[in-house]
């Protein structure tokens, strides 16, 4: 087993249409709002130039009132700007995923994790990723730089066929489902998921699509044209850089 990389995956812990990176994207006001937060430490916002937080979120569509879940949230960059876009009447639930159990330990990281007085409407959920599900039913379901770790051998690896449909289950109709990763060679499949913490995006496509999902679209605003995918994303000359993209599926409405 990989600590070190199932640690990077943990990051400490204590759309058929494509929207180009160059298309005009107006961001809400709240979006806005919550990248500005105060509260939010400046390890993260040193982080915003290259994760495009406003882009991304304003991508999704989440918005005041909304009840999402994070999925592994790591270090809860996302997590503490979901906090802010969802506001007093929405709910975040930061899902940590149980299948990893043996490395929170090893790391001395125990649940339920201490609160957190700036982030008031979110509370931890520490499951298995086959049996996701939340205390109520979900606007959307994100997860960021981590679908491709699900499929390695430090995860079981997880069945994702079982986590999609649970995911598929625990959103309302019409819900919308985020899968953001590091592009990894076309037609690579889960060939480089182990060792340079890539997928291709088109393997993401086919295992949500089984699940009952529908494509809506694919955000650009991370496309890197200048990562050959052909590095680890941990090497120091593409970290931070890194080609990604932004699926974004939904759930029909019936």
């Amino acid at each position: 087993m990989n600590y070190r990389i199932a640690l990077g995956a943990l990051a400490a812990l204590c759309l058929g249409v494509s929207v180009s990176a160059a298309s005009p994207q107006k961001i809400p006001a709240y979006i806005m709002a919550a990248i500005a937060d105060p509260s939010r430490p400046a390890a993260d916002t040193k982080r915003d130039a290259d994760r495009k937080p406003a882009e991304s979120v304003a991508f999704v569509g989440i918005k005041p009132g909304d009840r999402m879940a994070d999925l592994m949230p790591g270090r809860r960059y996302f997590t503490r700007i979901f906090s802010k876009v969802v506001g007093p009447k929405g709910w975040v639930y930061a899902y940590y995923p149980s299948n990893i159990d043996a490395i929170y330990q090893k790391n001395n990281i125990t649940f339920p994790l201490p609160p957190d007085p700036n982030l008031g409407n979110v509370s931890y959920i520490h499951a298995p990723l086959e049996k996701f599900v939340a205390p109520e039913k979900l606007d959307v379901v994100w997860t960021s730089q981590n679908y491709h770790d699900f499929h390695d051998s430090f995860y079981g690896p997880a069945d994702l066929a079982a986590m999609n449909k649970a995911i598929y289950d625990a959103l309302k109709p019409g819900g919308i489902y985020i899968v953001l990763d590091h592009v990894a060679e076309a037609g690579s499949s889960l060939r480089d998921t182990e060792t340079l913490h890539r997928i291709d995006p088109a393997q993401v496509k086919k295992e949500v699509l089984a699940a009952g999902f529908v494509f809506v679209g694919e955000s650009k605003v991370l496309h890197d044209p200048a990562d050959d995918h052909t590095k680890n994303i941990f090497d120091s000359a593409i970290r931070g850089k890194t080609d990604q993209f932004i699926f974004k599926f939904r759930k029909p409405r019936k």
